[in-house]
């Protein structure tokens, strides 16, 4: 009977499917991409708040999303580094194991969203309101996005995982690289209706929301720019929103990708080719374009103080 219950319990991850020959390239790479994502990303935090000039609500909102690259990153990249020198039928995992890592990476995901806008939120004001602007974006401001940021996406998270565990398993395949919602629910026999239901609804609710008000702002600030006839404000303005845009335009399409290839079985190699490299490729991009808007506005403060 324990040998039953432990058996029920330990699940097998198909992983990526790579050669013997490719699998040591593929290790050093992702590899070499966690140490960087990780030295980047913490770096850029130390950074921050060292330098004075940087103690502002947007770069204050930067460090939140290095955190959840770090964190992301994290979750992910060890588990496939130590699969990829595991036989196909050794990659055992937990399901408990497997459990808190769909959760993990679920919550990384609609972070990343909701954290952008929040960032979102901070350009609105700055640009299309600068003199209530210090009144407004006060750090225990940028503390209460930071915090309902996470708070909200952990709660639909916490929702969304209740709904799978609570159904019984008839399989211990997990098609995919590394645990998520979708591929725990299908491990069940059960009518999953209820599942896809809330799961879509959260996924409609958490990228409409995101684009509605990062589509709104943008317009707005366009408006503004395009009346304001001052070069400083406008410069400023495109910069700033220019690292914003091109972070959520990358987020956007990684995210729209995956969640079409989970409609397509027999596209899965390419859905966890994606997933991974999605997880490696983007916290990597995302702090390469941080940095660069970080050393923009130290640039910026330095001439402007000479």
């Amino acid at each position: 009977m324990d040998n039953q219950s432990l058996n029920a319990d330990i699940l097998i991850l198909e992983g990526l499917k790579v050669t013997p020959r490719s699998s040591i390239a593929a290790f050093i790479f992702l590899l070499l991409m966690y140490i960087f994502i990780m030295v980047a990303n913490i770096g850029l935090v130390v950074l921050i708040f060292m330098e004075r000039s940087l103690h502002q609500p947007m770069y204050l909102l930067f460090c939140n999303m290095s955190v959840n690259e770090v964190f992301g990153a994290t979750i992910v990249v060890p588990h496939i580094l130590r699969d990829l020198f595991v036989s196909d039928s050794e990659r055992y995992i937990h399901y408990i194991v497997c459990v808190v890592q769909a959760f993990c990476v679920n919550l990384y995901g609609g972070v990343c969203h909701t954290i952008l806008m929040t960032m979102t939120f901070d350009r609105y004001m700055a640009i299309c309101n600068p003199l209530r602007y210090t009144i407004i974006m006060t750090n225990w401001m940028v503390v209460k996005l930071s915090v309902a940021a996470w708070a909200v996406v952990f709660v639909m998270v916490s929702i969304l995982l209740s709904l799978t565990i609570r159904l019984s398993r008839c399989r211990r395949f997990i098609d995919n690289a590394h645990c998520d919602n979708a591929s725990l629910f299908k491990l069940s026999c059960e009518d999953v209706v209820i599942n896809h239901a809330f799961g879509l609804s959260y996924s409609v609710l958490l990228l409409g929301s995101s684009t509605g008000s990062v589509t709104l702002t943008y317009i707005k600030i366009a408006t503004v720019c395009l009346r304001s006839k001052t070069k400083t404000i406008n410069t400023k303005a495109l910069q700033t929103c220019a690292t914003h845009f091109t972070l959520y335009i990358i987020l956007m399409f990684s995210a729209f990708i995956i969640i079409i290839l989970h409609r397509f079985p027999h596209l899965s190699d390419h859905r966890k080719m994606v997933s991974t490299v999605g997880e490696v490729a983007l916290p990597a991009l995302n702090a390469v374009i941080y940095g660069l808007g970080v050393r923009y506005c130290i640039f910026w403060y330095r001439s402007d103080t000479k």
